[in-house]
């Protein structure tokens, strides 16, 4: 794949997982809330599940913004990637615990995470190509 064409793919991913973070996770919890959120409230969502909303909505917005010209963005990127990979492995542990409550986990949000990092770190340019 020649470096243009791995650049357009990283802006269409950059922009879907903007938009799922942004707009995806809410509604993911309320729907599928075993495999989205960890803990619920008494009415919904605990405040910890919306603390995460939150601090995905954030990164959403800034992973649509760095759409637009990635390679100006690479840290971001790349903390995306490696902050994905370290969610998703504490969580993949984590679904084990809790007498079997949060298994649905193994089929939802963590593999979702790796998949961003994935994608997200085979479309990212590096080393040479960025000369």
């Amino acid at each position: 794949m020649d470096d243009a064409r791995r650049l357009a793919c990283l802006r269409i991913v950059l922009v879907v997982v903007g938009l799922i973070a942004l707009f995806g996770l809410y509604p993911l919890m309320l729907l599928w809330p075993s495999g989205w959120a960890w803990e619920h409230g008494h009415e919904g969502l605990s405040e910890y599940a919306l603390m995460i909303v939150g601090i995905y909505a954030t990164l959403g917005v800034f992973l649509l913004i760095a759409s637009r010209d990635p390679l100006r963005h690479l840290s971001l990127i790349w903390f995306t990637v490696w902050s994905s990979v370290v969610h998703g492995a504490i969580m993949a542990v984590q679904s084990f615990g809790g007498e079997g409550r949060h298994l649905g986990h193994l089929a939802a949000d963590v593999p979702a995470l790796f998949i961003v990092a994935a994608a997200l770190a085979i479309f990212t340019p590096r080393g040479s190509t960025l000369r």
